[in-house]
């Protein structure tokens, strides 16, 4: 962790917990604001084939969002929408972009909320599902959702709403919110009440409790064919998330494990690159 980083924590752990003593409603609004707050935009230079794409923007949440549509040149007319991660960038797709477009699929991807070009100070969960579920609408109905860490979280959330999707595939997603938020609640210090305050806030925001937000929940409740990629080893979101999904042995869900990957270097491998094209492109999971 970086000094700046570090003396941000310092500072927020001070603020949030002396602002506790006098409101525990307005601590936890912090709080959730610096738990729901990227590290920061990623401006990555941009790749090559997105001089080729068509540019568009859409309002979600009240915040314009910006991305970009990729046609094959030889169209099956489906469309993949990539969703990705925390921190992250549609840039770092772009292999996954240009083969599923030789493989003619059409493509769409776009910047989250708080993340790239589009708006916004803050993501979470609810926003990001609601995001892919206005791409769904401006492009009609999409054929399949590949989706990273808390883009797979959001992707998860948005499939319960899209009873027309073909294809899921899940890369280390973020599986439980709740195991994020007292992860960040233990490294904040934030005590007890505060926390509790965090949980009420949730539901005023969202109408459900912080675990409804969950992976291991929401693929109970469709049947879409869904490829699950996770490591062994995965420090951000970990494998022991992932075991109760793999024993309650859905018949809908393939699980793709590997060892060493991590949590990024998992996309970029080549097994996962060819596992993850032969899934969209079969007609089985």
């Amino acid at each position: 962790m970086k000094l700046a980083q570090r003396m941000a924590i310092g500072y927020y752990k001070t603020k949030i917990n002396t602002l506790s003593i006098v409101s525990k409603r307005r601590a936890a609004k912090i709080a959730f604001q610096l738990f729901c707050k990227p590290y920061s935009k990623v401006r990555l230079p941009q790749p090559a084939s997105f001089a080729h794409a068509s540019n568009f923007s859409f309002k979600s949440d009240g915040l314009t969002l910006y991305g970009w549509h990729w046609k094959a040149a030889k169209s099956n007319h489906q469309t993949i929408l990539i969703a990705h991660g925390l921190n992250s960038s549609s840039y770092k797709f772009e292999k996954y972009i240009i083969l599923l477009q030789k493989a003619g699929f059409d493509v769409v991807a776009f910047d989250a909320p708080a993340h790239g070009i589009s708006e916004g100070k803050y993501v979470h969960s609810l926003a990001y599902k609601n995001a892919i579920i206005a791409v769904n609408n401006l492009f009609g109905q999409l054929h399949g959702i590949m989706a990273h860490s808390l883009g797979a979280l959001a992707a998860s959330l948005a499939a319960e709403a899209l009873p027309h999707l073909q294809k899921l595939v899940l890369i280390a997603p973020a599986t439980e919110s709740t195991r994020a938020l007292n992860h960040f609640v233990q490294m904040m210090s934030v005590k007890p009440k505060t926390h509790q305050a965090i949980e009420r806030l949730i539901v005023q925001i969202s109408q459900q409790p912080i675990a409804w937000f969950s992976v291991s929940r929401a693929v109970k409740n469709f049947t879409i064919p869904t490829l699950w990629l996770h490591d062994l080893e995965d420090p951000i979101c970990p494998f022991e998330d992932v075991q109760p999904v793999i024993d309650a042995h859905l018949s809908h869900i393939e699980f793709f494990i590997t060892k060493g990957q991590g949590h990024s270097n998992i996309y970029r491998d080549a097994s996962s690159v060819k596992k993850i094209l032969s899934f969209f492109k079969s007609g089985k999971v």
